[in-house]
Formats: structure tokens, C-alpha cells, sequence
């Protein structure tokens, strides 16, 4: 497959440089979409969203399907005419945990539930995985708690010291009058975002895609 990658971010910087598989055939900037004749072609959305409109436009017209990699894109109302997968992580371990998470928390909706997520303090963008987490348990959003203080990540949640520039925690509590579960993820340094996309763009593009939206644990 040919992969278009759409941002000019860090995400999309190392899906451009690291991406490889022996699925994989190109990695070229989507600015050079139009210079391509194949027909095995993925976009991957890692941007800002500027470029949306016209990617959703490609995507419509050549029937072409799409990774959707950044977070706070809204797509509950979009209806779209070829395949949109919104992938708010591209670990793939993380991913199976999501998936746990996603089957099992109808089971878990009577009880108390938490959310805690804490990243560098430098991070603005939406937390995606953890609004993930919460609609997989049923958690309104804004209870969702985001801890961005290194004093607080250091001292409390145990984030060491060399890692507080670059880290993602994720802690869910469940809870009754006498019994707490706590399962707990933790990222230190640099997730390889483009192995992961590997195994996704792999496993992905190995099902029949409907014209639709899918969560990606859908195929986890």
C-alpha cells in the first residue's frame, strides 16, 4: 500500500521517516497526492485539521480510506461515503488494553469509576485515549481528572524525574464500599508511534472496510 501522510507535527514527521513494513510501499507528504496514480492508497490524517476538508474530499471522490490519528476531530454525526478508522492511540498494546476495557465496562457501570491521565506538562492537545477509556466505562468527559503539574507527577503519581518532559499515565479506579481495582498504563519516554502504525495500517487494511466510521478497536 502507498500511505499519505497529512501534518507537519511530530507525529507525522516520524510516520514519514520511520514508517516501513513489508506491506508498506511509499510514505510521500500528502501534498504529493495528486502526483499518484496507484489505486492501493491509505491517507493518514496526523494533522491540525487544516487540510481536512480537502482530505475528506480525496478520500470521497477516489473512495480511498483513512486513518484518522488526531485527536479532538469530532466524527459522531459524520456519515461518510469510504472508510474512516479513528485511532486516538497507535500503540498497539495500549490498544488491546483499550479493547479489554471497551468489552468488559458494561459490567462495571453500577460501581464508582475514575479517570486520572497525566502527560507532559507541554501537551494542549485533546487527551484522547483517556476520552476513550471513559466512554468505553460510561464516565461523562468532564470528570475526567488531567494532571499537567511535574510536582505532582513526580511526587505523587511516581513519574520519574527524567521522564516528566515526556510521559502518558492512564489510571482507572473502580470502586464499591469495600473493594477498589486500580488498572493502571504507563508510557515513559517516546511511544514508537510508526511500528505501531505498521501493525495497524497491517491489520486494518487486511479486512473488507465498509463506508463508514470505525473505532479502531473494532479490530482489536
Amino acid at each position: 500500500m502507498n500511505v499519505f501522510v497529512v501534518g507537519s507535527g511530530k507525529l507525522a514527521e516520524e510516520i514519514l521517516s520511520a514508517l516501513h513494513g513489508s506491506h508498506i510501499g511509499s510514505v510521500r507528504r500528502w501534498s504529493d497526492i495528486a502526483s499518484c496514480l496507484r489505486d492501493d492508497i491509505v491517507v493518514v490524517h496526523a494533522g491540525s485539521g487544516r487540510e481536512l476538508d480537502a482530505v475528506h474530499a480525496y478520500c470521497s471522490e477516489n473512495r480511498k480510506p483513512m486513518i484518522e490519528l488526531a485527536t479532538g476531530m469530532n466524527y459522531d454525526s459524520f456519515d461518510p461515503d469510504f472508510p474512516v478508522i479513528v485511532c486516538p492511540n497507535t500503540n498497539v498494546l495500549m490498544l488491546r488494553f483499550m479493547a479489554m476495557v471497551l468489552r468488559a465496562g458494561e459490567g462495571f457501570k453500577k460501581y464508582e469509576r475514575t479517570i486520572l491521565e497525566s502527560h507532559q506538562s507541554t501537551k494542549t492537545s485533546e487527551a484522547g485515549t483517556a476520552r476513550s477509556l471513559a466512554k468505553s466505562l460510561g464516565i461523562e468527559i468532564n470528570k475526567i481528572e488531567s494532571v499537567r503539574d511535574p510536582a505532582i507527577q513526580e511526587n505523587t503519581l511516581g513519574i520519574p524525574a527524567d521522564h516528566l518532559g515526556r510521559h502518558a499515565l492512564h489510571r482507572i479506579q473502580i470502586k464499591d464500599d469495600s473493594v477498589c481495582i486500580t488498572l493502571e498504563s504507563k508510557v515513559l519516554g517516546t511511544a514508537p508511534y510508526a511500528a505501531g502504525l505498521a501493525e495497524i495500517l497491517s491489520v486494518v487494511m487486511a479486512r473488507k472496510l465498509e463506508a463508514r466510521v470505525y473505532d479502531i478497536l473494532e479490530f482489536f
